[in-house]
């Protein structure tokens, strides 16, 4: 049993557990956010095996208390701007809960759990609903279940993309050296800009020996920064390339194991996600990974190395007056911090402005036949040019406050500049330092300072990159489809005995789209799903594919409930076509072939001449090398669907699914693909699913189904003789038909 529990404030549960005997355990403990009158508040509903308890938000005087036994039915309404959920009561007023519409999973829960209890059946409850919020600094997400980038873990984080450098050892070894070789080259010339001014151009008195070239000194010193110089390119260019390399596999290997993620996935991850989210996942969240892979990581850990190097060196030379250069730190950290965090404001306003842009743009541009039909054209420029200057004061708005930054910066640093000539000029005149150590020192300060101007924009860089490496993990860890089920029954032989044994299912739990469907169908047996839109003919042949598991009941092939057979059997033996035939982006014999990887023409061709396709295909100048162009565009819609039945042919299935395969088609169109369906039929079973019952007169059974039930079971002339459901669905569609024919 599961229970939904959420955390309540210490004086609610105090006094919830006062009105509670130790006996009466909680099952569901949930708030809204809305009060009785649907203004902002807060109420309680609490769900025990015998009652449930609706608390308003005051000093406990407005608690409603129904016992279980007099709930007649629980349900959860939408309404516009909120939502709210529905008690029903035997002879007593129904009692209300509103809430908004960020609820509604939550009280979908509780509405199915009440049901569950009402009709004592096993509590089945989500105990952990999809988060919209932090859970530790309560900011909104920027999708449910989200990651929160204010709140990630960039050590775990980092850690985690660490092993994937695993087999890559060689290379990241050379990496490290090449980035010590690069701090190491980085931190010599100074030291030899002290020997030159010390020892050669203004060495101190009596300090030059006799015989001593100063001249050829100057020249080997020269010659020492050219080989520096020399190292430092070297040492560059082998860290460039190394970490191009790396972080190109890196991307790589995560970029591969996310797609082959999506693909496992089960499509109730789609169902709560936009196409464009999870695309984001693996184009702009990857392509930031990379990019910090790329330039922000080799910047940390160079930058990294290069500060403890230069601090050292500094506190070598004088450590009196290293203090006085570490004076503006404190001030240059804090502004950067201030500023960055500033600045991802307006750039998140900024990247909006942008989105909103954009859409639009795409939008309009999709839709130009539709503006040019309405002759809207200078109604959209005049959105455009409103958007576009949105933009353009976000954009000018984020240039002025970084301007404001590296001017502010440039003055912290400038007082760096100040304090090192004011105390080092001081001590080189005292003669405690020479003018050499105080050039190093001059230049060892802007190596210090210039990489902490921008520690926090890397800091900002590193955030969202690590945001993007946490969706893309969230992704990897979510659970695939059962590919891999060590326990999944094996089913090479497939005859196609199907058995729906008492199914209930729903998208929305609360809310059953199948209700308690039973049925057999005998291998071989074509079976019409009739009925209105809605009333759960496409949801019953998902379930057969098992592209959503049942809420209750089962679902049986050939005796053997089907979340027991391997999935890769189960989905192989299955053929679909589906209303909107999807084609892909190439030819159509390519096209056809998806349906059996590896198949010949000859046998691509024998399944377009059973579609009838072949005839239509030939005629077109590049025959069966016809590019069918993005989502089969270039094809009519018979065209397609004929080729989708071609290739549903080709795949050679024991069952066979029909979702209205010849709704886009004409009438000659139809009686052709009608015919070719008619030989596809023979020796599978088949789920036809068809507004127009005339399609449907060959098969052997009509399953009519009302409001998720089945409500008739018989051949056509049975059923039409019982004049029920079914005869006047046929009466209906006939009284449109002639209206339609004496329009014409």
């Amino acid at each position: 049993m599961n229970r939904l529990l959420e955390p309540a404030a210490n004086g609610f549960e105090a006094r919830l557990k006062a009105m509670l005997p130790e006996d009466e355990e909680e099952l569901i403990r949930v708030s809204s956010d809305l009060d009785v009158r649907g203004d902002y508040g807060t109420q309680w509903v609490v769900v025990t095996g015998k009652r449930i308890l609706v608390f308003s938000e005051g000093d406990g005087r407005g608690v409603v208390e129904v016992p279980i036994q007099e709930v007649t039915l629980a349900r959860t309404e939408p309404l516009v701007g909120g939502a709210r959920l529905e008690i029903e009561r035997k002879d007593r007023p129904t009692v209300i809960v509103p809430y908004s519409h960020t609820q509604a999973l939550k009280f979908s829960e509780v509405a199915r759990g009440i049901e569950q209890l009402r009709k004592a059946e096993p509590l089945l409850v989500r105990s952990k609903l999809e988060r919209t919020r932090c859970e530790t600094c309560g900011r909104l997400l920027s999708e449910k279940d989200g990651i929160c980038p204010a709140c990630i873990r960039k050590l775990a984080v980092l850690g985690r993309i660490a092993k994937y450098l695993s087999p890559y050892r060689g290379r990241a070894a050379l990496l490290a050296f090449a980035s010590i070789l690069t701090t190491v080259a980085e931190l010599i010339p100074p030291l030899i800009t002290r020997r030159i001014v010390d020892e050669v151009l203004v060495p101190p008195e009596g300090a030059s020996p006799e015989g001593v070239d100063r001249v050829g000194l100057l020249g080997l010193l020269v010659l020492g920064l050219v080989g520096v110089r020399l190292l430092t390119w070297g040492a560059e260019w082998l860290h460039g390339w190394t970490i191009t390399w790396l972080s190109a596999r890196v991307t790589t290997d995560i970029r591969s194991q996310l797609y082959r993620r999506l693909e496992l996935l089960s499509l109730q991850f789609y169902d709560r996600r936009k196409v464009g989210a999870v695309m984001s996942r693996v184009t702009r969240d990857s392509d930031r990974l990379q990019d910090f892979l790329v330039d922000g990581l080799p910047y940390l850990v160079i930058n990294g190395l290069l500060l403890l190097g230069i601090l050292v060196m500094l506190a070598v030379m004088s450590w009196q007056l290293t203090l006085y250069v570490l004076l503006p730190i404190p001030l240059i950290l804090a502004w950067g911090g201030i500023f960055w965090k500033r600045m991802r404001r307006f750039f998140t306003r900024w990247m909006q402005a942008w989105s909103i842009w954009m859409a639009r743009v795409n939008e309009v541009l999709s839709g130009i036949r539709v503006v040019k039909a309405f002759t809207q054209e200078d109604r959209e420029v005049e959105v455009f040019e409103a958007r576009n200057a949105n933009l353009t004061r976000v954009a000018v708005r984020s240039e002025v406050n970084r301007a404001v930054f590296f001017t502010t910066m440039s003055f912290l640093t400038g007082l760096g500049v100040l304090i090192v000539w004011m105390f080092g000029g001081q001590e080189v005149i005292g003669g405690t330092l020479t003018l050499g150590t105080l050039l190093a020192f001059y230049a060892y300060m802007w190596l210090l300072y210039g990489p902490l101007e921008w520690f926090g924009m890397v800091n900002s860089w590193m955030t969202r990159a690590f945001a993007g490496a946490e969706r893309i993990f969230e992704v990897l860890d979510t659970p695939p489809e059962a590919y891999q089920n060590p326990d999944a029954v094996s089913m090479s032989d497939m005859k196609g005995h199907v058995r729906f044994r008492e199914v209930t299912f729903g998208y929305d739990k609360s809310k059953p789209v199948l209700h308690e469907i039973d049925l057999e169908v005998a291998p071989g047996e074509m079976i019409g799903l009739v009925g209105k839109s809605g009333v759960g003919k496409t949801t019953t042949v998902n379930l057969i594919c098992r592209f959503y598991d049942v809420d209750q009941g089962g679902i049986e092939i050939d005796g053997v409930d089907i979340r027991k057979v391997r999935l890769e059997d189960l989905r192989s033996r299955i053929g679909i076509v589906l209303q909107e035939p999807f084609l892909f982006s190439g030819t159509i014999a390519e096209n056809i072939g998806y349906g059996k990887p590896g198949a010949g023409f000859e046998e691509i061709l024998g399944a377009a001449r059973s579609a009838r396709a072949h005839d239509f295909i030939v005629a077109r100048p590049d025959g069966y090398d016809t590019q069918v162009g993005e989502r089969g565009n270039n094809l009519s819609g018979g065209e397609k669907q004929r080729v989708s039945l071609a290739r549903a042919i080709l795949h050679d299935p024991k069952i066979l699914i029909l979702d209205e395969a010849t709704s886009s088609v004409d009438v000659q169109t139809e009686l052709q693909i009608q015919e070719a369906i008619g030989q596809l039929v023979r020796g599978r079973t088949t789920f036809a699913i068809a507004h127009r019952l005339s399609t449907l007169r060959n098969a052997d059974r009509l399953v009519v189904l009302e409001g998720g039930r089945i409500v008739e079971v018989g051949t056509h002339e049975a059923l039409m003789e019982r004049r029920g459901a079914v005869y006047n669905l046929v009466k209906l569609q006939q009284e449109v038909s002639e209206i339609i024919g004496v329009r014409e």
